[in-house]
């Protein structure tokens, strides 16, 4: 099984905290995030992972390299030179990828407690092309999807901004609107519109799913159990991190 975390972004939001280590190794609970999710995938059977880096790109190598790569075969896609965003950081690091199984896609900077393992096992049943971890929960810009649960569009609730395929989205019935948790899992088929959906090396995956999701089969999952979640990129939310961690359902050590 294969992976990719994110781990190459500034985390210009914690001021300080980022002008001396890269967001990925803020700790939480005395433990860095990058290790958290390494720790979260390996324990979902993911045998490959690919890091991005940029900022501190030195400092994640060497940290990984200290840890003997949590005994895992973990490769680096470096964008010292430029930093690619989600999209293109994600088709960068293609070639890395060994086969043609599905690709669990986690940010370095999510704290979560879902298991990992259903939402791949949704995503198989499914065949969906991507799954997307989602919620309902308050945010500005919002997915869209129908009531089976199929990506529809987006949306912006502070500048009234809506993008979809659909042009009747806005007035079609049954959409809900649900946030995107940062995890997402993607058949590596997908590989073959990345490449051709940007002029630039440089673009997020977020607009690549909205503009795609009437020719690609784009899947909301949310767990059935409750679940801890916090994006740890601003001092407050970090703080919230450090309040509820010894409530995180543990990650049982990987053998």
């Amino acid at each position: 099984m294969n992976a990719m975390i994110f781990a190459a972004g500034l985390g210009t939001r914690l001021g300080a905290i980022t002008s001396a280590k890269p967001k990925a190794l803020v700790e939480v609970g005395g433990e860095p995030m990058l290790k958290r999710v390494i720790l979260k995938l390996k324990n979902a059977g993911v045998s490959r992972m690919v890091v991005n880096v940029h900022h501190f790109a030195d400092a994640i190598v060497c940290y990984l390299k200290a840890n003997d790569n949590f005994g895992i075969d973990i490769r680096i896609s470096d964008e010292r030179a430029l930093l690619l965003d989600t999209g293109g950081g994600l088709l960068k690091a293609r070639p890395f990828f060994d086969s043609n199984e599905p690709i669990i896609v986690h940010n370095a900077d999510i704290l979560t407690d879902f298991d990992i393992s259903q939402m791949l096992d949704s995503h198989i049943e499914s065949k969906a092309d991507a799954t997307l971890l989602v919620a309902d929960r308050r945010t500005s810009r919002y997915l869209l999807f129908d009531a089976d649960r199929r990506m529809k569009g987006w949306k912006n609730v502070t500048t009234g901004e809506i993008r979809s395929p659909w042009p009747d989205i806005v007035s079609a019935e049954g959409i809900i609107p649900l946030a995107f948790g940062g995890v997402h899992i993607i058949k590596p088929s997908i590989f073959s519109k990345l490449e051709r959906y940007s002029d630039s090396s440089k673009f997020s995956i977020t607009p690549f799913y909205t503009d795609q999701c009437a020719d690609l089969y784009i899947k909301g999952y949310t767990p059935k159990e409750v679940f801890h979640w916090i994006d740890i990129g601003k001092p407050q939310s970090l703080i919230e991190a450090e309040n509820i961690v010894s409530e995180l359902r543990p990650t049982p050590l990987p053998e």
